[in-house]
């Protein structure tokens, strides 16, 4: 099973995500961002990529697609909230676009 990350942990993580536009999900211990981009080939080619990298490190995103625009929101779900899991995937994922 995953664990939480710990408050120091969280709150160095946060530091370094919300620099990338990555920001706490109000009721939640996960984190949230839009993807904008050209269109939506550029858009759901993006998600294809993610997809293949979620599936690697078998982590999954919770996300939407509206013409060329992602909402993304990660938690781990096997335990109720943010993990290293989160952190690796949301830095892959700016990576990418």
């Amino acid at each position: 099973m995953t664990v939480k990350l710990s408050d120091e942990e969280r709150i160095q993580a946060l530091e370094t995500l919300q620099d990338t536009g990555w920001t706490p999900t109000e009721g939640r211990d996960a984190i949230q961002k839009s993807f904008k981009f050209k269109s939506f080939v550029e858009a759901f080619g993006w998600m294809t990529k993610v997809a293949l990298w979620a599936e690697k490190l078998n982590h999954h995103p919770e996300w939407g697609n509206v013409y060329n625009r992602v909402d993304v929101t990660l938690i781990t779900h096997d335990c109720d909230g943010l993990s290293a899991l989160d952190v690796k995937l949301a830095h892959k994922m700016d990576f990418l676009a």
